[in-house]
């Protein structure tokens, strides 16, 4: 039996356990993968490390950890791969041989998401909204994808500016800026596209992140909310005629990747993703 859960605010209806359990199955893998809803349980980010203590302990193989702790949660763990340790964010634990590890799986799975739908994509110059947990391996994502600019817009400056930090070492000064939020219309007037990060969109977080005012069909829109499929960005996008990525492609190869994490077994990535776009078309 391989137990495993997701940690996260708001969690009731992820695919997660949907997706896991399946790809389980399909490999006849005694598999449970449980949700612990911080909202519900009343836990805050100072809950961390006894969950993770009583996780390891009631025989968790590991566990996602999705918003708002996946920054929180680097400081409790023993070991983070290069990508989490650069990124100061993870989304998979897996207890193993007494340590606890951190990986990133958001990194690659936007990466296989991108580069499958939006291969022709220009992307001179790009903005990106957000520059939290999700963000920050999303930004990792689209500079490694070749993006020449990219321009960080958060609420939170500094935030914002510790990852342009953080991505400098990597990728260079000259790649990065961040960018003010009351200048979003004219840092969008120039740019080749746009990435949303933020929670805005989803069902508790609603709205668009960007005006249809400053969409323009030249552009290409991507969001990572996956949950509802069709954001109020995306159908902003649409309306001005520019080509639009939703979050759902990202969402199932991540989980790909944390699948081989958790099992040490190779996922069969597009079943994941086809199974993806069958739980949006249903509604569920």
């Amino acid at each position: 039996m391989v137990l495993i859960g997701l940690v996260g605010e708001g969690i009731q209806r992820s695919h997660a356990p949907l997706l896991h359990q399946a790809e389980a199955d399909r490999q006849r893998i005694r598999l449970c993968y449980t949700t612990i809803d911080s909202a519900e349980r009343g836990l805050a980010a100072g809950d961390l490390p006894e969950l993770l203590r009583w996780a390891r302990t009631l025989g968790y193989r590991g566990l996602n950890i999705t918003h708002p702790f996946k920054q929180d949660v680097v400081r409790h763990l023993d070991e983070l791969s290069r990508e989490a340790a650069v990124l100061g964010a993870v989304n998979t634990v897996v207890f193993d041989d007494g340590a606890t590890r951190g990986y990133n799986t958001d990194a690659p799975g936007f990466a296989r998401s991108f580069a499958q739908d939006f291969a022709d994509a220009r992307r001179d110059d790009v903005v990106q909204l957000g520059a939290g947990g999700a963000g920050s391996a999303v930004a990792h994502a689209l500079l490694a994808l070749g993006v020449r600019h990219l321009t960080l817009v958060d609420l939170d400056r500094a935030r914002a500016t510790r990852l342009a930090s953080a991505l400098t070492a990597e990728f260079g000064a000259e790649r990065i800026a961040v960018g003010a939020p009351d200048d979003l219309a004219a840092t969008l007037a120039k740019a080749d596209g746009v990435v949303n990060t933020t929670p805005v969109g989803m069902a508790h977080h609603p709205g668009s992140p960007v005006p249809e005012s400053d969409l323009r069909r030249d552009m290409w829109v991507a969001d990572i909310v996956y949950r509802p499929f069709d954001t109020p960005l995306l159908r902003a996008a649409r309306a001005v005629g520019a080509p639009t990525l939703h979050g759902g492609g990202m969402n199932a190869y991540q989980a790909a990747v944390a699948f081989e994490h958790f099992t040490g077994r190779p996922a069969d990535a597009e079943a994941m993703r086809a199974h993806s776009a069958d739980l949006l078309s249903s509604g569920l």
